[in-house]
């Protein structure tokens, strides 16, 4: 695993555009934003209550990235369509090279 100059493992973040309460869980491909920057387009089954869309989002990735589910956790937008999630011990290129196919 490659690590940062301050030692600690390297982590990737990728913006996400949740969708619940779809009739599956499934992610989309990409798309963008209001401002024109890509998102991953996830779709989950769970609702938005309690936290229950957010955990079936990073179980999702955790799963499609090929990850333990701890390495996966979200950084910001809990309440938000749009989220920020943080993937620990993979470089951006790493994680692009994972999605690559979507």
């Amino acid at each position: 695993m490659a690590r940062s100059p301050s030692g600690t493992p390297e982590s990737a973040h990728i913006a996400i555009r949740l969708t619940p309460g779809a009739s599956a869980d499934r992610i989309d491909g990409w798309g963008v934003d209001a401002e024109e920057r890509p998102v991953l387009k996830v779709r989950v089954r769970a609702r938005p209550v309690e936290g229950e869309a957010n955990a079936a989002l990073l179980k999702l990735l955790a799963k499609t990235l090929r990850v333990p589910k701890s390495s996966v956790t979200l950084d910001r937008g809990g309440q938000s369509r749009t989220k920020m999630v943080c993937v620990a011990g993979l470089s951006d290129e790493d994680l692009r090279a994972r999605l690559s196919g979507l």
